[in-house]
């Protein structure tokens, strides 16, 4: 589990990559980080309007196969100027924006007999879901089916959705489900206070 310190130190690190974009001067890791940014991890930087929290971007890593430094410095690059979902972020428009991210736990494959028992083995605001099947693959954080509410059929659902398939994929055999958890640390206004965020 990361601490408070960390998250927070976390957090300013990804904005300040993006800034580097911007201003060329390419940011220290903090003492506090050395020893965590050297273990793998799954992570998802995401970028949010503020105050309204619309998404502006949002990308990462599901699965810990490099650094967490190395992990985070990248995803905050793709969120910023990278996701094919928007234009790129401006230096002005940085000055508007969340910066969130989700230090993620390693993706656990779920069992099932019966492809209708997945609900039951899907708790909202706690899990985020990976669908794959094929060359196929989805992921959804935590914090997406608590904000928009969502149901754990509607979850797995839009999972599918995200993956490019039929929303109810998930009842088809061999397709493949992994749940994870989060550990998210947000700004609470642009380039301000850093908090834990509770999504349950």
């Amino acid at each position: 589990m990361l601490t408070l310190e960390q998250g927070e130190a976390i957090v300013k690190f990804a904005r300040a990559v993006i800034e580097a974009e911007f201003s060329g001067i390419r940011p220290d890791v903090p003492e506090i980080l050395k020893e965590v940014f050297k273990e793998n991890r799954g992570v998802f930087v995401t970028l949010e309007h503020y105050p309204n929290k619309e998404l502006r971007g949002c990308i990462g890593y599901p699965e810990p196969i490099m650094p967490l430094g190395n992990a985070i410095r990248d995803s905050a690059k793709s969120a910023a100027f990278r996701d094919p979902r928007f234009h790129p972020v401006s230096e002005n428009e940085l000055k508007n924006l969340i910066v969130e991210v989700s230090i993620l736990t390693e993706p656990e494959l779920i069992k099932v007999k019966n492809p209708r028992d997945y609900p039951k083995e899907v708790k909202i605001g706690r899990d985020g879901l990976i669908v794959e099947k094929g060359w196929y693959k989805g992921l959804l954080l935590p914090q997406v089916p608590v904000e928009w509410k969502w149901n754990t059929e509607e979850f797995l659902c839009q999972t599918c959705v995200k993956a490019g398939l039929s929303p109810d994929t998930w009842l088809v055999p061999r397709i493949k489900i992994y749940k994870f958890s989060a550990h998210i640390f947000t700004e609470k206004e642009p380039d301000g206070e850093v908090e834990e965020k509770k999504i349950s």
